[in-house]
């Protein structure tokens, strides 16, 4: 690190472990996009390898935030990314208060289409990708309770991310230092019921180690939405003279009802309802994942340009067993593969990069290897005839078998080069090919063998501009192409409704240009400002989906403009405030053609330039007063805001509007001289009680369309440390 980028000097020593790991895991096994946090709010957070070198986050090229420890215990039970996230602009994620689907996550509209899983982004915790290969992923086995810090970066604006658009989610677990001891109870509405252990300790001079685990049960906001979650992580840290090894296992466990979601008389008359076909079809799903990952950092101290390696190994399993609400009737089709959703998968990867550095030029080069195998099944979720079934929501007769994969394998490079005084500018390429295949073993009368297998090459280049105008004052610009391969799931069917892959379906490119600002003039306080456009060809939308499966295709040019604020100020010793906003203008540039209800397999429905994307508003806002009285104590009232939601692509209906007040309060009791101590957070969300929907399932051929939030919700959460 530099000295002209370095923090003053107990926030440096603080951060040295971190620092050394200028091509990745920092704090973990992060290998992109680390942002250090910073705890004294005088201290900039640290960007370690979304750019070649490590530098202040008020001079990184691109839009990007941090979501320190602190603001994530402040916000919740630390059980779901969307309790934290509302503060980072351009970034929506919804809690669909349904742990039986995914939270959906949008950066910039990207993802906001998305039906199940969090598609458009790129997401890691301890620098294992919880994206997949084909471009889905999932955030459930997030361990928020353990984390050091959300980072986000929105935008392709770094080579050393692959298939995604709409930028970076990185979790970063907190690093092992010294010993500490902890545990915590949270107790909320819903029958919210949370126990959370922790604790580590150096074992000798190079050897660390830390383990934790939680346990949650909720019944849920609606009947029919109760969920258990289990969460364990182990993780071993060797440091060496020379050489950093870290170790880590997780495993996470979940249950999970699904109530889904509501017409729009329904969520008129009663937002707390469920859907009959929850009830009829006992709609629920299993998740079990484990995964290992291990990372290497070697520095090299010979004379020369190349001074640090890196390598990342991850493999883990995830198994996922979900009953859907769909007729015996609908799956008379003999090409229909069930109502139940039954597969292994496994995934595994390697990430190899080397980091050099010349006088004032550093770069990083790097190889990546990506692999998913998915044993996927399908069965009946009836027993009996389909015309008098003997019983519902039950593993019936097989419908589906088949062997996927997804392979990726890609090369990258980034640089910078700071060329003259205050500028400085950063080139990257990343180029790959991801290779889907499907091998059906199910083959019967009236089913044929549907196996089949596409590939698509892709180059993704990155070019920014930075430019310290002055101590205070950071201006960057860049550009940059995203790209977006169908997953796996969206290649599953056919445009006919029929089985096997949609050959027809082609990846999706954009063209991404932002400009913007930060403003730091003075300790605490902030202004972070982002113009953006961004240009899509081939943008992937939803033809149909209905009856427990969609079906995709491209649906011509989109194109995404916004502006993104973010702002802090420290209005006194005891007060301070934050807000951030953003506004996005997300639309389809051509007509095309959808499906209207269920059962469609030709589209007729018009959908016309201009209409906005489903899934998307154009305005988000979140503001917070917090008052400090004294060490130890604070309060907070919180606003958050939202304009309406497009629930389809022909814009017949939309999710209203809506605005929440909350507050919160944290206390700490110490209680004796070696820093053993009790926190306790109280909150109180909606305190209104605002009814509204907090996400829309996007192009449901049911037209059930819409979830409900939470209304007035309570939270009381204890912790306590034990000092050393």
């Amino acid at each position: 690190m530099r000295d002209n980028h370095r923090p003053r000097r107990a926030a440096a020593l603080r951060l040295q472990p971190r620092a050394l790991a200028v091509l990745g895991l920092c704090a973990g096994l992060m290998p992109c996009g680390v942002l250090a946090q910073g705890a004294p709010e005088e201290v900039e957070p640290v960007v370690v390898t979304a750019s070649p070198r490590a530098t202040a986050l008020q001079n990184a090229p691109f839009a990007a935030s941090v979501v320190d420890s602190r603001t994530l215990r402040s916000a919740g039970p630390m059980v779901n990314l969307s309790e934290a996230m509302a503060r980072v602009p351009g970034l929506v994620v919804n809690n669909r208060n349904n742990y039986a689907q995914d939270l959906q996550i949008s950066s910039r509209g990207f993802g906001a289409r998305a039906t199940f899983g969090v598609r458009g982004l790129r997401l890691y915790t301890d620098g294992i990708p919880a994206t997949m290969p084909d471009g889905q992923g999932q955030v459930g086995h997030f361990d928020l309770a353990g984390a050091q810090r959300v980072e986000v970066i929105r935008g392709p604006f770094s080579a050393l991310y692959g298939n995604a658009a709409g930028g970076v989610i990185s979790l970063v677990s907190q690093p092992i230092t010294e010993r500490f001891f902890e545990s915590a109870i949270d107790i909320g509405s819903d029958a919210l019921y949370q126990v959370r252990v922790a604790g580590g300790a150096p074992i000798s001079d190079t050897l660390s180690m830390s383990a934790s685990a939680s346990s949650m049960h909720t019944d849920g906001p609606r009947d029919r939405s109760a969920a258990d979650r289990h969460l364990g992580n182990v993780k071993a840290e060797w440091r060496l003279p020379h050489d950093r090894i870290v170790a880590q296992v997780s495993h996470h466990v979940l249950q999970a009802q699904d109530p889904l979601g509501l017409e729009r008389k329904d969520f008129d008359a009663d937002p707390d309802r469920v859907a009959p076909e929850a009830r009829q079809y006992n709609t629920r799903k299993n998740v079990n994942q484990t995964q290992l990952g291990t990372s290497w950092q070697h520095r090299f101290t010979q004379s020369g340009a190349l001074r640090e390696s890196q390598l990342v190994a991850y493999a883990g399993r995830r198994t996922v067993t979900q009953f859907q609400s769909i007729s015996p009737t609908t799956q008379n089709n003999p090409r229909h593969s069930g109502g139940v959703v039954d597969f292994d998968r496994d995934y595994m990867g390697l990430d190899g990069r080397l980091n050099w550095r010349w006088t004032d030029v550093d770069l990083v080069t790097g190889l990546n290897m990506e692999d998913q195998y998915d044993a996927r099944r399908g069965y009946q979720n009836y027993t009996g005839p389909s015309n008098a079934p003997t019983q519902l929501g039950v593993k019936g007769t097989q419908r589906r078998d088949e062997a996927n994969s997804a392979r990726t394998r890609e090369a990258y490079a980034q640089a910078q080069w700071d060329f003259a005084a205050d500028w400085a500018v950063t080139a990257g390429l990343r180029s790959g090919q991801v290779t889907l295949t499907s091998k059906d073993s199910y083959i019967t009368s009236g089913n044929g063998d549907d196996s089949g297998t596409m590939r698509y090459d892709y180059n993704t280049p990155v070019l920014g501009l930075r430019w310290k105008a002055s101590p205070t004052l950071t201006l960057h610009a860049g550009t940059g192409r995203g790209f977006e391969s169908p997953t796996l799931g969206e290649l599953a069917y056919r445009t006919n409704l029929g089985g096997g892959f949609n050959t027809a379906l082609k990846p999706q490119t954009s063209r991404h240009a932002e400009i913007g600002s930060k403003w730091r003039p003075a300790p605490g306080t902030s202004l972070d400002a982002t113009l953006f456009v961004v240009n899509t060809s081939n943008e992937i939308g939803v033809l149909s989906n209905s009856g427990g499966r969609s079906t995709f295709q491209n649906v011509g040019h989109t194109q995404r403009k916004g502006l993104e604020l973010a702002g802090q100020w420290r209005l006194s010793p005891q007060w301070r405030t934050a807000a951030a906003f953003t506004w996005l203008d997300a639309t389809y540039r051509d007509n095309f053609l959808t499906c209207l209800g269920t059962p469609c397999t030709t589209a007729t429905a018009p959908v016309a330039a201009g209409n906005r994307i489903a899934g998307t508003q154009k305005h988000n806002a979140f503001a917070e007063l917090v008052w400090q009285p004294m060490r130890g104590m604070e309060g907070g009232l919180e606003w958050q805001a939202r304009s309406r939601t497009a629930v389809n692509d022909r814009n017949s209906d939309f999710a209203a509007g809506w605005g929440i007040v909350n507050v919160r309060w944290t206390q700490r009791f110490q209680l004796d001289a070696r820093g053993s101590a009790v926190e306790v957070l109280a909150r109180v969300d909606n305190i209104g009680d605002k009814r509204y929907a907090g996400s829309v399932i996007v192009n449901d051929g049911n037209s059930r369309f819409f979830e409900p939030a939470v209304g007035r919700s309570a939270l009381l959460s204890v912790r306590y440390l034990h000092g050393f």
